[in-house]
């Protein structure tokens, strides 16, 4: 295959590096939209990975959550994450790098909010004390503005994002990445290819067409160095307290009819033990294995299934914790389970207690 063809799915693999002599000249280089620029550029050490370096050292462990296919709910996995790592007391960042879409800010309840600069740097927009943001959402000035940029813009905000946000101490960064393999996960693998990542969480769900995708990106960290910490089935099938059910009756006119009223009373005088079950219904086809099989398949780690539940969607439009929602009855337990999973199996837990 030439490479022309072939450097979108390589590029990562082949690359020389900014930095090197033949940067913008080996033939790895052809078809790459930055070309031009590597090779006119100055060579050597980038003194921004100096700098950014320097910021991460006060960072104790750095998590990037990625994803193959958007649409996943990569960003709502991020939140809660963040969320729920903050309610357990550690000092917790949330970087979002989805420059063209970014969703951070209204998922965390932090809409209409401004960066503000001191002399040490941007300073994190707090959502707690121990819960610090960060997102081009806060940059700008219409939040229906659309971010029209070239790969060389993007990885000079992402760069600048590590080099001038002043976190203070933490004890997680977690990274909130774009989905697919491109120039955001490039540079920040480069970024903080000095610092240490732990590795990356990814997000899929369990039909086949975002398995496909999500195969790509365990396979772009096996080639970059990123340990996978582990794959989260997300949205893996509809569950929900059957009370908050609505039931339909087609009618002899081919009209939709609403009876909930009706069944919930009489579940209630007939069976209000029924009251207390949880409906399920499978929303994607899982029947190739899902997540698990890709899993056993690629040798990664499989952490669990959320399944996919309307209260904890209800909670991220409206940029609150799910941990702290009763409603999110179904939701709440899977991921707490996945991020006791995830602190055990990768040894984060440990590390932090012992002050890593």
């Amino acid at each position: 295959m030439p490479t022309n063809v072939c450097v979108g799915i390589l590029l990562c693999y082949y690359c020389p590096g900014p930095e090197s002599d033949s940067a913008g000249k080996s033939d790895a280089c052809e078809g790459c939209p930055n070309q031009q620029i590597c090779a006119t550029a100055p060579k050597g050490p980038d003194p921004d990975m100096v700098a950014i370096a320097e910021r991460m050292a006060t960072v104790k462990h750095k998590i990037l959550v990625l994803s193959g296919k958007g649409g996943v709910g990569k960003s709502t996995f991020s939140a809660q994450l963040a969320f729920a790592l903050a309610a357990r007391d550690f000092q917790v960042g949330l970087l979002d790098i989805d420059i063209c879409g970014p969703s951070i800010p209204k998922m965390l309840g932090l809409e209409g909010q401004e960066i503000h600069q001191s002399n040490l740097g941007w300073s994190p927009v707090y959502v707690e004390s121990n819960l610090g943001v960060m997102s081009i959402g806060f940059m700008l000035p219409n939040p229906d503005e659309a971010v029209i940029w070239r790969g060389p813009r993007k990885n000079g905000l992402i760069k600048q994002f590590l080099k001038d946000v002043y976190w203070g101490e933490l004890d997680f960064l977690i990274v909130d990445a774009p989905p697919g393999t491109s120039d955001e996960h490039i540079s920040i693998v480069q970024c903080l290819d000095a610092a240490n990542v732990d590795g990356a969480i990814i997000v899929t769900t369990p039909q086949q067409v975002s398995l496909i995708d999500v195969k790509k990106e365990v396979n772009f960290c096996k080639k970059v160095g990123v340990k996978v910490l582990g794959v989260v089935e997300n949205m893996s099938g509809l569950s929900q307290p059957i009370s908050n059910l609505k039931f339909m009756k087609i009618t002899d006119d081919g009209e939709m009819k609403d009876v909930t009223e009706w069944i919930s009373e009489y579940m209630r005088e007939k069976a209000p033990e029924m009251l207390n079950l949880i409906a399920c219904s499978e929303v994607f086809d899982s029947s190739g294995g899902g997540a698990i099989k890709m899993c056993n398949e690629m040798d990664v780690p499989f952490l669990g299934k959320v399944p996919l539940d309307p209260q904890l969607c209800k909670a991220a439009e409206e940029g609150r914790s799910c941990f702290t929602d009763k409603d999110c009855v179904v939701s709440a337990p899977a991921l707490q389970k996945i991020i006791d999973k995830l602190m055990e199996t990768s040894g984060l837990s440990l590390t932090v207690s012992n002050g890593v």
